[in-house]
């Protein structure tokens, strides 16, 4: 096709100019081969990264690069970026998909896996309508058998999906919605106290405590919350093997069943722990973990990525007791909010933490007058499907 044979050449220039690795490429916008990226321009990542306010842990270098060595070693997914006065203003890995819903159907999309919870681009404050109209105009010259652009797991109620939108209608882009959840998050305001007299009833706050005094009677129960590097590695270890000792583990899903998950799990904690992005909290009981949490701080949003405990003190709910732990991040003044990365409907998110984020998908016709008819019919084709579903 048209754009992976457009990839393949803009590989092979990547690896032959000497200017990009020492530098930033110039001002305007670019759509290069991740594998083109160098430390000059991930340090301009990292500032980004720093500043913009819908943060996402997931397109940071420390764990968007681990992701890509590990999902995508040839090298496909472009990194699209706008430079402006020299700074990185907006990022996105983008990448070419030959199949949607399991259907042939090629498309251009915001790259993915499936241990990476939302996709929203990294673009600095006030540049939201500079980014997407260049990321469209590249989109529409480039998109070779492309039906559309998709871009999944955004954040509906925030700037730039808003400027998304005005952006699409302002150059006749057809613009749609094909699916919307509300996931569960925790909102800065009440304190850990009032958030549980607001979500458990006073005789389930009492059973709770029932249930950490009964373990502490039967051995010693040992809280743990860090920042840092320090122990990082068994910190790992242990969480891995936590996890694939439950339902992950004979459902064969669990980190620790891949070697490319457990890989990404091990490079993006470490990245996370030295950009100071990483906390994890566990609890022991007599030396060994019982619940463990690791979360990725992006100020003013936290990401709750990844979770487990053990199944056989199912009935003292060390998972949940973990979570009334967790409450503490409602004190930090520079944190709004916290996604909790769970999906609609989870048994104990979604009773726990009673705030929702609005996350979803949309479709964007690209090119010509005709491919944006195709894709505007296939988008809507798509949003009826998902109503009836609903």
């Amino acid at each position: 096709m048209a754009f992976i044979e457009d990839l393949a050449g803009m590989g092979a220039q990547a690896s032959s100019d000497p200017a990009c690795p020492a530098r930033p490429p110039s001002d305007g916008f670019t759509a290069l081969p991740w594998t083109k990226f160098d430390d000059g321009l991930v340090s301009c990542w990292q500032a980004l990264s720093s500043e913009t306010p819908v943060p996402n842990p997931f397109y940071e270098p420390w764990y968007l690069l681990p992701a890509l060595r590990q999902f995508d070693p040839q090298g496909l997914c472009r990194l699209a970026t706008l430079i402006a006065d020299g700074k990185l203003i907006g990022l996105m890995p983008l990448a070419f998909e030959r199949r949607y819903h399991g259907h042939p159907i090629p498309h251009l999309a915001n790259w993915s896996h499936d241990n990476q919870f939302f996709g929203a681009p990294l673009i600095a404050a006030g540049y939201e309508r500079a980014f997407w109209h260049a990321l469209l105009d590249w989109a529409s010259r480039h998109c070779g058998s492309a039906l559309f652009l998709h871009l999944a797991t955004l954040a509906l109620e925030s700037e730039p999906f808003a400027a998304l939108g005005e952006v699409c209608a302002e150059r006749g882009n057809p613009f749609r919605v094909v699916h919307r959840e509300k996931r569960a998050a925790l909102d800065a305001g009440p304190t850990p106290d009032q958030h549980l007299a607001a979500c458990l009833t006073k005789k389930r706050r009492k059973e709770l405590d029932r249930k950490r005094r009964r373990l502490e009677e039967l051995g010693a129960l040992e809280f743990s919350r860090h920042t840092d590097e320090a122990g990082l590695d068994d910190w790992i270890d242990h969480f891995l093997a936590l996890e694939r000792a439950g339902w992950k583990g004979e459902a064969d899903s669990a980190l620790a069943c891949d070697m490319r998950t457990e890989s990404l799990f091990r490079q993006a904690l470490a990245g996370a722990a030295r950009d100071g992005r990483l906390e994890r909290i566990a609890f022991h009981f007599d030396g060994r973990p019982i619940a463990m949490l690791a979360s990725f701080f992006t100020p003013p949003h936290v990401f709750s990525y990844k979770t487990a405990f053990d199944e056989s003190l199912a009935k003292l709910s060390p998972g949940l007791l973990l979570q009334v732990e967790n409450l503490q991040v409602l004190g930090r003044a520079d944190i709004e909010m916290t996604d909790s990365c769970a999906s609609p409907d989870h048994p104990m998110m979604d009773h726990f933490w009673r705030d929702r984020r609005a996350i979803g998908n949309v479709t964007i016709g690209i090119g010509g007058p005709v491919r944006r008819a195709v894709g505007a019919g296939l988008a809507a084709l798509e949003a009826r499907n998902m109503e009836k579903q609903g």
